[in-house]
């Protein structure tokens, strides 16, 4: 019996546990948010009795309080027009920035690429008093404007930081080649090495929607002084607040679904792309 031979039973059961662990994992995921969007379909006596309970009937007045007399549809349209641009800046001016640095050798290139990264390890509640007084005094306070250009500089660090290294994986040859038949740099870039990282600006753009999307501590520091500018996670902690004391917990829950969905369906969709993205750096 050979060393290889010993050592298959003990991957086989390292396998087996991991997979044991990655079923509970998903399992303690997965039944809060089935629960969730059944508990949106229910009344409150309902939702405080069996909680494996099934709703007695499909109720969708639910979802209508939560989307009319919440403002969930309000705080919906102001998250996706942040989030759009704040992506999209992120995007643009990310990977421009991240090329350079991993294409390009000049004086303090390694120095901008570590203030970059160091981004990484400054946690942004420990911002959040300068960045109010900031924002403040370019009259930013309580706009979308504001919170875009906030996001932008919140999901820089990370976006360099891994397309740097994508980016690094990419071939020489491609791009010396497009520079020698004429083209620029921005034209290299744009038309040629952008569609080769392709699944790594996919990944990241995902984790920066997931992330803006989700984010809490920003919103509610920048936009407190103007409630019709909120984002989706500001109405969530309103309609929390209000459900204690009108007792609507259907409507909570609605409006958590609604919150939850849009963010499921865009990693669904985008999983294949986000887990190529992802593999794609290091088999390169």
């Amino acid at each position: 019996m050979t060393a290889r031979d010993t050592g298959r039973p003990r991957l086989g059961v390292l396998n087996g546990l991991s997979h044991v662990a990655l079923a509970v994992w998903a399992l303690l995921i997965a039944l809060p948010l089935l629960w969730t969007f059944l508990a949106s379909f229910k009344t409150n006596t309902e939702i405080f009795g069996d909680p494996l309970q099934l709703p007695g009937a499909v109720r969708l007045d639910s979802w209508g309080r939560a989307w009319d007399k919440a403002h969930i549809g309000q705080y919906m349209l102001n998250t996706v027009v942040v989030v759009f641009f704040g992506t999209a800046g992120t995007m643009v001016f990310g990977s421009m920035a991240a090329y350079v640095l991993a294409r390009y050798r000049f004086v303090g290139s390694r120095l901008i690429y570590y203030y970059f990264v160091a981004g990484l390890a400054f946690p942004v509640f420990l911002a959040l008093g300068p960045l109010f007084f900031v924002v403040r005094q370019f009259g930013l306070l309580n706009s979308h404007v504001g919170l875009v250009l906030v996001y932008i500089a919140y999901s820089l660090p990370f976006t360099v930081f891994f397309l740097a290294a994508f980016f690094r994986t990419l071939p020489d040859a491609v791009a010396e080649a497009a520079l020698i038949d004429g083209a620029s740099h921005t034209r290299t870039f744009f038309q040629i090495m952008v569609p080769m990282a392709r699944p790594g600006l996919i990944s990241i753009t995902i984790f920066n929607v997931l992330g803006q999307w989700n984010q809490y501590l920003l919103p509610l520091v920048l936009l407190a002084g103007d409630p019709d500018k909120w984002v989706i996670t500001q109405g969530i902690a309103k309609i929390s607040t209000l459900a204690g004391y009108e007792a609507d917990w259907p409507g909570l829950f609605a409006a958590l679904s609604m919150t939850i969905l849009p963010v499921m369906i865009v990693y669904i969709v985008f999983q294949r792309q986000i887990q190529s993205g992802l593999s794609s750096g290091s088999l390169k």
